[in-house]
């Protein structure tokens, strides 16, 4: 083949891939949305990853003033809204209902000391694991964090900040 041939060829490729769009890619645009905007999470309470103070009522499908959500998902979840320039709206309920939730593009983000093993995978994406646990057994946990199917620019800007946290801790 000729030098000619391969810059040729080359040059097709690079038109060519050109045209694929940036990847990855998300279909509802959530971190376009979400960046200088709100990121609205999905809060299901668990001990010290996710706290709602309540007053003896039922925290289910409600929302929650920011400075009531505590735990290190809470503020896994704050650090990262700042990092997107975005204000957090939560919601508190549990996982089945903030899954459902999720599902149907009613929050961007769930939270509770959630672990690879999951149910709700039918229903949501997962953040890779960002911390590790040993639950009441022994047995290790790998939390994660829940995300809408498919938003894999969003799971993606997610894990690295996730990443980033993990490794500056």
């Amino acid at each position: 083949m000729s030098r000619g041939s391969i810059l040729v060829l080359l040059l097709a490729t690079l038109l060519g891939l050109s045209g694929c769009g940036a990847y990855p890619a998300d279909p509802e645009g959530t971190l376009d949305r979400v960046r200088g905007g709100t990121l609205r999470v999905g809060a299901s309470l668990n001990g010290d990853w996710v706290a709602v103070p309540t007053s003896g009522g039922d925290t289910s499908d409600r929302n929650v003033r920011d400075s009531d959500v505590q735990g290190k998902d809470a503020e896994l979840v704050r650090g990262f809204a700042e990092q997107l320039g975005a204000d957090v709206e939560w919601v508190a309920g549990t996982e089945q209902v903030l899954a459902e939730e999720l599902k149907h593009g009613g929050l961007d983000l769930v939270i509770g000391g959630l672990d690879d093993k999951t149910p709700w995978t039918t229903h949501a994406g997962l953040t890779r694991p960002y911390a590790e646990s040993k639950d009441d057994r022994g047995k290790l946990r790998k939390h994660v964090m829940l995300v809408p199917l498919g938003e894999n620019a969003f799971l993606l800007e997610l894990d690295r900040y996730l990443m980033a946290a993990k490794e500056s801790s």
